[in-house]
């Protein structure tokens, strides 16, 4: 085990120990009864308060606590045997003091982030980023729009092919009402993107795939009791830059993570350079 893997579940095992023992000393009260015991450290029925939900029958209450009992033993022998074995170079209070302060610096900055950051974005700033980083947003399969019904033998094939069949766009609203009463599967938002592998599994095996999609850019295939419509609207392939629509909330996300670093950065010269000049930092020559 490396020395910092070592360090880090040492750490884990001091807090899980005051997170569930606290100290033994204030635990032993008066009349307190000891449960359990792993050499010199002891678990009392006292620390077991909240344990069991309220209600809880008997036999059951007797298991959660048989339970407890059970791990808290085994998260004692552990930190027993992690204690007897740290090595003699390894500074643990160096350590608690970094985590600490990590966590204090960490918790410190989502404060100022919170309270400070622009999170505002607008779709010129988003398309200007997409523009200029499109390598950074390749497809790594292809993705398609398309429209996907499967429709059970029991319903009316001639009012689906009707609607299908229309480009009226008040039909697309009575296909859409059709789909919801009769479809067993019904894709139908056809401003959504979706990953051609996920299309075909749901689709008689070989109908669409990399090879033949710009072929078979719409058709219908039966299979068993049901009957399957697609329509393909639009392809990319991959290794082609994504569409923008479709990498959107991505490039939303890389932009605001850059205004958090940049603010923060910002934020802290800012505060260097105040403390710098009321002489609260000095540099010893």
């Amino acid at each position: 085990m490396s020395r910092l893997i070592y360090a880090i579940f040492l750490l884990a095992g001091f807090l899980l120990m005051q997170s569930r023992c606290g100290n033994n000393a204030d635990a032993a009260k008066e009349g307190d009864k000891v449960l359990a015991r792993v050499y010199d450290r002891s678990l009392y029925s006292s620390e077991l308060e909240g344990v069991v939900p309220p209600g809880t029958p008997q036999a059951d209450s007797m298991l959660i606590v048989s339970a407890y009992v059970q791990r808290w033993l085994r998260d004692q022998l552990l930190m027993y045997e992690a204690e007897r074995n740290i090595p003699k170079d390894l500074n643990i209070d160096k350590l608690v003091r970094d985590y600490r302060a990590s966590l204090v610096r960490f918790n410190f900055e989502q404060q100022i982030i919170v309270e400070k950051l622009d999170s505002t974005l607008n779709d010129a700033e988003l398309q200007a980023y997409y523009e200029n980083n499109k390598d950074q947003f390749q497809l790594e399969s292809t993705i398609l729009k398309c429209v996907v019904i499967k429709l059970p033998s029991s319903a009316s094939q001639s009012d689906m092919n009707k609607l299908w069949n229309s480009r009226k766009p008040a039909d697309e609203e009575r296909l859409a009402a059709f789909a919801n009463q009769w479809a067993s599967l019904a894709l139908l938002d056809r401003e959504k993107w979706y990953r051609l592998d996920d299309v075909a599994a749901l689709l008689p095996k070989g109908t669409l795939n990399t090879d033949n999609i710009d072929s078979r850019r719409e058709g219908t295939v039966s299979e068993g009791d049901y009957k399957y419509y697609y329509r393909v609207l639009e392809v990319v392939r991959g290794k082609e830059p994504a569409p923008f629509d479709y990498v959107r909330d991505q490039i939303a996300n890389v932009i605001l993570h850059k205004r958090k670093q940049e603010l923060l950065e910002r934020w802290k010269e800012d505060l260097y350079q105040k403390e710098l000049q009321r002489e609260n930092i000095k540099i010893m020559q």
